[in-house]
């Protein structure tokens, strides 16, 4: 009776107790999380030299799209007063003009607006293709990969050079063949760095996981495989488009690039070239545009791989 009473007792008197610790402990921070996107955004921040370059690179690009609807001076616009004049105020000419009377400052941002495009589609193409063509011959793998990959051999072992000329010769001289030019042969890394990733993460769990729910292959790669790889992807695009601005102006250096009455800067540094000794800013211009793009580009690559990699958390 006594242990009956006892155990009433302590039954009454946890019910008289007030719910809850009146004096609890402090609860510790807890980070609800972060998705890998909104973290890679917030460590980019952190990297005041990336995000330098892309604040620049948008006001370039800005610049070279919005630039020549704003001067007095078009593409072909000749001052019959101003031949090969160093940059000046009078005929708002700021960066002078080239050698046929041509205002610098338009046709660099219209060489830009070249420059860029052809940065632009050709890195797409060779996106597009390359990670298609790798996670494909990953995922599949055996002889499939096997074939998938002899032609990437085959196909870098065709020199550049000798591709473009001959896209010319049969097709003859046109800005859309530099885009199929450069995206033909742009894509062969982005197919071997994907299909390296491909074979890494395919007999990961969650890839398991997805054939034993009976997950479609085609479902697996764009939906599973893919995604898992843009990290890589989006670092090697930034280190593309310089190279791919590189080739083009390399070309029209060479007189296989854009032609006139369209411009880049690439033309515009080929040009500066045959006047460096008497009129250096034909050449200086463009080159400092051109450069200024590169740098920023790569800066950018540096900080989304900083950024990007889980190992430098």
């Amino acid at each position: 009776m006594t242990s009956h009473t006892s155990t009433h007792d302590g039954f009454e008197d946890r019910h008289d107790r007030p719910a809850g610790n009146p004096n609890p402990p402090p609860e510790p921070d807890l980070d609800p999380g972060e998705s890998l996107g909104r973290e890679a955004w917030r460590r980019l921040k952190q990297n005041h030299a990336a995000m330098f370059s892309l604040v620049l690179l948008i006001v370039i690009a800005i610049a070279c799209v919005a630039g020549p609807w704003l001067s007095p001076w078009g593409l072909a616009d000749v001052d019959w007063n101003a031949f090969g004049v160093p940059p000046t105020l009078e005929g708002m000419h700021l960066l002078g003009t080239d050698a046929n009377g041509r205002d610098l400052l338009t046709r660099t941002l219209y060489g830009g607006r070249v420059s860029l495009s052809v940065a632009l589609v050709a890195t797409v193409v060779s996106l597009v293709i390359g990670v298609l063509y790798g996670a494909i011959s990953g995922y599949v793998g055996g002889r499939t990969d096997n074939l998938m990959m002899r032609f990437v051999d085959i196909m870098y072992s065709l020199p550049f050079m000798f591709l473009v000329i001959l896209l010319m010769v049969v097709f003859g001289r046109n800005i859309f063949l530099i885009y199929a030019a450069i995206g033909a042969v742009e894509w062969l890394d982005m197919a071997r760095i994907v299909r390296g990733q491909t074979l890494a993460l395919k007999r990961r769990e969650f890839i398991e996981a997805a054939h034993a729910l009976g997950v479609r292959d085609s479902r697996i790669v764009t939906r599973h495989l893919i995604p898992n790889t843009l990290g890589p992807v989006i670092i090697y695009v930034t280190l593309t488009v310089p190279k791919v601005i590189l080739l083009e102006s390399f070309l029209s250096f060479l007189g296989l690039g854009v032609q006139e009455p369209l411009t880049s800067w690439g033309v515009l540094i080929s040009e500066g070239t045959d006047q460096m000794q008497s009129a250096p800013w034909m050449l200086l211009v463009p080159a400092v545009f051109l450069a200024l793009t590169l740098f920023c580009l790569n800066f950018l690559g540096d900080g989304l791989r900083d950024a990007l990699d889980p190992r430098t958390r």
